[in-house]
């Protein structure tokens, strides 16, 4: 009993922490604001573990931390010399509310899990993603834009926006091409060749194998690309609003953010943007979930 009593303590120091931000911002609640927070307390689960930005997601049982509002300066500061990291610029400033974010990417167990109970019609071959990702603690791959939106929902969940991942993927860090810092070894991710802490040269890693960055996040560089929720434009960063960008209203090609176990390093860095059509799934494709308030 004293445990539980504990963890609703935790829950309501959550509640207020995140309430003191919001206030401290300016921003007024509306009354499905105020009914989304005391939802956040009664759904989840604060994990018992010394930090109260830390909770387990009730319905799937991941672990998710809390990523702090703030602004960011999004896209390549750099002015990295591939053609295709013309992508990411011009640079902008992105203002983001604060957001939960999974720890880990979904992994295959947790996604065969949401098919089982929910009845979804996976249409991508198991086989194949057990050649690639060959147990339940790597992250799934072979999934679609649309799979990975089905099983967010599933989980009362979303995917994040592009802005969301850059952000959280920068782990609190100014102008770095990596979650922690400018340059990488294979100590830090999976990524294409092998060395280090990096011993998978032809398939993902388990999900967690590497450090996380300065948020708690794991494998935000390598493992795998992440689907986010927006459309791709070329033109987006030039027009993109301050505060919370959802992406364009529409197109033809979502993005995906991080690199992946097949990637060279240079598609690692947290500006590199790649896109694809919604209904591919392919080798290197997988994605984690986010929560708002």
């Amino acid at each position: 009993m004293r445990k539980v009593n504990m963890m609703v303590k935790r829950s309501v120091i959550l509640l207020l922490l995140v309430l003191l931000v919001l206030v401290g911002c300016g921003d007024e609640f509306t009354e499905d604001e105020e009914k989304a927070l005391k939802d956040l307390v009664k759904d989840k689960v604060v994990a018992d573990a010394g930090s109260e930005k830390e909770i387990v997601w009730k319905k799937d049982g991941k672990e998710m931390v809390l990523i702090p509002a703030g602004p960011f300066e999004m896209g390549d500061s750099k002015n990295e010399p591939e053609e295709w990291m013309k992508r990411s610029r011009p640079v902008h400033t992105v203002q983001l509310d604060a957001f939960y974010m999974d720890v880990h990417e979904v992994t295959v167990g947790q996604f065969r899990e949401f098919v089982d109970q929910s009845g979804y019609k996976y249409g991508s071959n198991w086989d194949e993603v057990a050649r690639f990702s060959p147990s339940d603690d790597h992250p799934m791959i072979y999934v679609s834009w649309h799979d990975a939106v089905a099983y967010c929902q599933w989980a009362g969940k979303r995917l994040p926006t592009e802005a969301e991942w850059e952000y959280a993927a920068r782990g609190g860090l100014i102008g770095k091409r990596y979650p922690w810092g400018d340059e990488i070894i294979h100590d830090d991710a999976n990524y294409r060749g092998t060395g280090g802490k990096d011993q998978w040269d032809e398939t993902t890693a388990p999900v967690g194998s590497f450090r996380p960055n300065g948020y708690g996040l794991h494998d935000m560089a390598g493992n795998v690309w992440e689907w986010c929720a927006d459309w791709y434009d070329s033109d987006y960063y030039s027009k993109s609003p301050l505060r919370n960008p959802q992406g364009p209203s529409s197109g033809n090609r979502r993005v995906l953010r991080g690199g992946s176990w097949g990637s060279s390093s240079l598609s690692l860095r947290a500006a590199s943007r790649f896109v694809r059509d919604p209904s591919g799934t392919f080798t290197f494709n997988g994605f984690r979930c986010v929560s708002g308030f």
